[in-house]
Order: C-alpha cells, then structure tokens, then sequence
C-alpha cells in the first residue's frame, strides 16, 4: 500500500509518498506527472517513519545542508534507462549542474553505444518521481538553458541557487516544451 503525506517546503506543498519501506515519491503541490509512478495510485494519507525521515532530509536540505542521497531508502519506479539516468543525477555534486548532453554521452558509453540522444535522457529526466533527493534540477539544457523542470522553472532556479550553483550563465528559454 502507498502512503502519502505533505510537506510545507519553502517552494510550496510537497507530497511525500512512501510503500514498505521506501520512499517512492516526492512532487511539488501540482507538479507535472504528479503521482505518475505509483500503481494504483495513493491508497492513505498517514506520516510513518519512513516519511518522517524523508521530512527530516528535507528540513536539512532547506536549511542548506547538503543530506545525502543515500541517507533515504528510495526505490523508484521507471525503466532500467529511467534508472540508470536517475542514478547519473544523484551523482552530480550539490551547486552543480550537467547537461542533457552530457549526461547522454556518458550514458552511452555506460551503455556502450555511439551516441544518446539527449531527449531520451530529457525524458528520463523529466519523469523523476524522487524531486529533490533524485536532483533533477541539476540538469540544464544546452547552453545553459533553463528547461525540463516538471516541478517547474522557477523552482528549478531557486533550488539551484539554494544549493550555490553558479547561475549567472543560466537563462530560461522565451518558448519551449517544458516552461
């Protein structure tokens, strides 16, 4: 069984959902794919110790230590690509960032393969279920561009510059698919 609670983050309402003894799910209040990932979606609204750790990682995180990935047990749920991508994002250290493009090379030498394409890692990308502990955030698009936050734009930034990324070269896009 799912369980969810909230979470008051100094970026808005979070979900935190949790099943056994993982924590399968963190979205921002209106996120895009909101609860995606969670078969038979959210069965009880209840704060269990598995959630109440996931509360504390996040009051570390917002009071700017830098908690790690490993503190939580997380288990979300996507492809073996989805997975391997959601691996690569919790390895980019806290105020840095990576491109798609970059993390599509890397992911097709992983794979032994020539090329990625970047959308393909986008699309991993954009279906995190895990926002924050899973930094997602920490991926730009070419150039610097600010695109790909399902959380959205805005947030992304904040929690960029919360964590002390350099983002003076940083711009978000006049149009695009995920503003």
């Amino acid at each position: 069984m799912v369980y969810a609670s909230e979470y008051e983050s100094p970026l808005g309402r979070i979900t935190l959902a949790g099943e056994g003894d993982y924590l399968v799910g963190l979205w921002f209040e209106g996120q895009k794919y909101f609860g995606g990932t969670v078969a038979g979606g959210i069965a009880a609204k209840g704060d269990g110790t598995l959630v109440n750790a996931a509360k504390r990682w996040l009051d570390r995180y917002f009071a700017g230590l830098r908690p790690a990935v490993t503190d939580l047990p997380l288990a979300p749920a996507g492809s073996g690509f989805r997975q391997a991508v959601w691996k690569t994002l919790c390895e980019i250290p806290y105020g840095e960032y990576m491109t798609y493009g970059e993390i599509a090379v890397r992911m097709a030498a992983d794979m032994g393969k020539d090329r990625m394409s970047a959308q393909a890692v986008g699309g991993a990308v954009g279906h995190n279920p895990l926002s924050i502990i899973i930094p997602c955030h920490r991926v730009v698009g070419a150039q610097g561009s600010l695109t790909g936050y399902a959380g959205g734009i805005g947030k992304k930034l904040c929690l960029l510059e919360h964590e002390g990324a350099d983002t003076s070269r940083l711009f978000i896009p006049a149009k695009g698919t995920a503003l």
